[in-house]
């Protein structure tokens, strides 16, 4: 019998900072599974082949739980290293005799999303770099050479213009303040970032800021498309009915009012309905779905090739999500050229207007 009680390291906060092993974890089981090498085997190979200390206890349980009896898909969940969409194909798999192209599918879709999500930090990774290093100028010219100029304009008696007066007001604050309020800033900066993108209870309000931009909306719209299409398609393929397929997709979705409106489908099948009479019923589902989507799905739906549409619907989205990383990365650059740029004008006046004023009164 499996033990229930025994104390479990791995979890959530223990997996932080593994993602990368994680994620060559299932394509290294399915290879191995693929070459004939049983489950227990394949487990035991990878321990050795890890090299985090974490990761080796995580496969270590999943060792454990398998000796003990547990399926596979219930010691991955355990582990809490794979969403739920994917532990239902594992699930699917073990039962049907299919576990091996279950997980080819698994790893084929963790590749794509590992590419997709490289090109994405690759397109905002400059943007980044630009405003934190603007950031830290902008706070070093404020802090340590506008208070010296302040002191050079006011034994000149110089008549200062606005711009000057507002830069060399925030240098006297840094001057004065600064030891405090930088660190201050930086803690409240980094608690926001905690408050609206990674806490579980509040993160929405991030989610809802981000959908409502016009690059993020369109990107995000489009990789939740291609989960959908690939959660449910890959899980009807494998033979779920639609209301488990889209309990999966409820668990693999991090954006709540997504996670609202596929509740919305999953209660809908519960009480008869097609999807056609669940998306109608639902206001506002073409902001989630397209109309032209739809359209392709109540035909996939009346011809019995669901499944096929909605794969289809994931290989489409995902490609237009490339070409949107790509356009948003085009788009963001020239953007912060100008914000940088009016940054150093705006600077630059503050200090030349006054010097000019030196000059007319030299000659």
């Amino acid at each position: 019998m499996f033990k229930k009680n025994k104390k479990r390291r791995s979890g959530f906060l223990f997996n932080f900072g593994i993602g990368e092993e994680k994620t060559f974890f299932i394509e290294n089981l399915a290879i191995l599974i693929n070459s004939g090498v049983g489950i227990l085997s394949a487990l035991e190979v990878m321990r050795s082949e890890f090299k985090t200390e974490r990761m080796k206890t995580v496969v270590g349980e999943l060792i454990e739980d398998v000796n003990d009896g547990l399926p596979l898909y219930k010691a991955l969940g355990n582990a809490n290293i794979l969403s739920q969409s994917y532990l239902s194909l594992i699930k699917i798999g073990e039962k049907s005799g299919r576990l091996s192209e279950n997980l080819s599918i698994i790893a084929t879709e963790q590749q794509k999303n590992r590419i997709l999500k490289s090109k994405i930090k690759s397109a905002l990774t400059y943007p980044a770099l630009v405003i934190t290093v603007t950031l830290f100028v902008g706070i070093g010219v404020a802090w340590f050479v506008l208070p010296k100029l302040a002191l050079v304009f006011s034994q000149l008696r110089l008549k200062l213009p606005l711009i000057t007066k507002i830069f060399i007001g925030i240098g006297e604050f840094l001057a004065s303040y600064g030891a405090i309020v930088v660190p201050l800033f930086i803690l409240l900066f980094i608690v926001a970032i905690y408050i609206f993108f990674l806490s579980p209870k509040t993160k929405y309000l991030g989610q809802t800021f981000l959908l409502r931009l016009p690059g993020t909306k369109k990107l995000i719209r489009e990789l939740e498309i291609a989960r959908f299409g690939f959660v449910l398609g890959t899980l009807l393929k494998a033979g779920l009915s639609v209301v488990d397929s889209l309990d999966s997709l409820i668990e693999s979705t991090n954006y709540p009012l997504h996670q609202k409106f596929y509740i919305h489908l999953r209660d809908s099948f519960e009480e008869g309905n097609s999807f056609q009479k669940s998306f109608s019923s639902y206001h506002g589902s073409s902001h989630f779905i397209p109309t032209s989507i739809q359209q392709i799905i109540f035909v996939g739906e009346q011809s019995g090739n669901l499944s096929g549409s909605l794969i289809k619907i994931s290989e489409i989205f995902e490609a237009r999500a490339e070409i949107t990383v790509k356009n948003l990365s085009v788009i963001i650059e020239p953007v912060l050229l100008v914000i940088v740029w009016l940054g150093v004008l705006s600077v630059a006046l503050a200090v030349i207007i006054p010097l000019y004023g030196v000059l007319d009164g030299i000659h």
